[in-house]
């Protein structure tokens, strides 16, 4: 498995492959990692990580594309190749960008290449903000067409992926495995009151969270000024947002600030995934403002098992999970987002029933049994072929 990512970090493409990860151990694989030389190292019995080499002068990687990319890539290249021509393998499977590299060892060992798309790469560079260059997204373009073309199967993890993918490649075998897993743990009323009090928050405060990176396209700007509108009519109200590199927890804290709401907002940084479960009970509304890009966010899926109230933009980003029986779903403007979150706030008896609804759909539909179905389904062709001894 390529992972052209840190790994682990707690943000979502590292969060999908450890839960991917997990499937294929879980359905009898064993798995050999290549990856970033960042992360911290995770032990799950039939994994083995290698790392790829440390660029001089490369520190860390950020979300999404960027110059620092192009050596690691280069990098993790070279190990992927080493680590595959070293050991025998029954298939090659490949995150994000590495699938142009996957491709290649899979051609050069003879073996499938299963191809996992957890985004569009020629909108990444418009979502970021990397690129406008319309040579480079014409040859991101061009690798993201041979990488679905190409391969024996296509994971994507949400709707608008499958139709890109199925437009590219109308025979190609595309599976859709929505990163619903997460965090299996849940939290008690303990956990709400210890994490209110960390916060400095008392137990009655209408409390609004947060959680997540705080990348551009998240949205927290238009989070900030609807919460003006909130704290005109709530003023007891408080935001606490979980998540956030230090240097971008200083930058959030300044743009709180200019937008009249730095008094209100608790910033908790990044936080282990196994506390997330304990800061989303403490919540009496979640919310996601992500005013850009087509992807799901990985946090729906945690936000529906905990059973709160949701409030979320509505954009295709979200609403290919839920509709209004489940969250309540605004325009992406402050003063509707605010509104939103104000009538959950004003309301309990709605607020009761939209957390209980994203709990149901939790349960019945993202639950762990469907996740590796749908892997084993992912597999299928590679299965086949092993089965039938054929040569791909």
């Amino acid at each position: 498995m390529i992972a052209p990512e840190p790994f682990f970090e707690a943000r979502g493409t590292p969060f999908s492959e450890y839960h991917r990860i997990r499937a294929l151990i879980d359905l009898g694989h064993t798995v050999d990692l290549v990856t970033y030389p960042f992360g911290r190292d995770v032990a799950l019995a039939g994994l083995r990580i290698h790392r790829s080499w440390r660029p001089p002068f490369v520190r860390g990687v950020k979300v999404g594309p960027s110059f620092a990319k192009l050596p690691l890539d280069a990098l993790l290249a070279a190990k992927a190749l080493h680590v595959a021509l070293k050991w025998r393998f029954d298939y090659v499977h490949s995150h994000e960008e590495g699938g142009g590299i996957g491709l290649v060892l899979a051609w050069l060992r003879n073996v499938p290449h299963l191809y996992d798309m957890h985004s569009s790469l020629p909108e990444q560079l418009a979502n970021f903000g990397f690129s406008r260059s319309k040579a480079l997204i014409a040859v991101f373009r061009a690798l993201e067409r041979r990488m679905i073309r190409r391969s024996a199967s296509v994971i994507v993890i949400c709707r608008q992926l499958e139709e890109t993918a199925r437009a590219i490649a109308p025979g190609a075998h595309v599976v859709l495995i929505e990163n619903a897993p997460g965090s299996a743990e849940t939290a008690g009323a303990a956990s709400r009151v210890r994490v209110r009090e960390t916060a400095g928050l008392a137990s009655g405060v209408p409390l609004v969270v947060y959680t997540g990176t705080f990348e551009a396209y998240q949205g927290l700007d238009l989070l900030f000024a609807a919460m003006r509108t909130v704290l005109a009519s709530r003023p007891d109200a408080r935001l606490l947002l979980v998540g956030g590199k230090p240097n971008q927890v200083a930058r959030a804290r300044v743009d709180a600030e200019r937008a009249g709401v730095g008094h209100a907002a608790v910033f908790a940084g990044e936080r282990p995934g196994d506390e997330i479960p304990s800061y989303l009970e403490a919540a009496d509304v979640l919310v996601s403002p992500r005013s850009r890009g087509t992807n799901t966010p990985l946090k729906l899926y945690q936000y529906l098992r905990a059973g709160r109230p949701i409030v979320a933009t509505n954009l295709l980003t979200h609403t290919q999970v839920l509709d209004a029986r489940v969250a309540e779903l605004t325009d992406p403007t402050p003063e509707a987002f605010g509104a939103g979150i104000l009538r959950v706030l004003g309301d309990r008896e709605y607020a009761l029933a939209l957390g209980r609804a994203a709990g149901d759909l939790a349960a019945t539909r993202y639950t762990y049994e469907s996740y590796v179905a749908r892997t084993r389904e992912a597999l299928a062709p590679i299965a086949a072929r092993a089965a039938a001894g054929a040569q791909p």
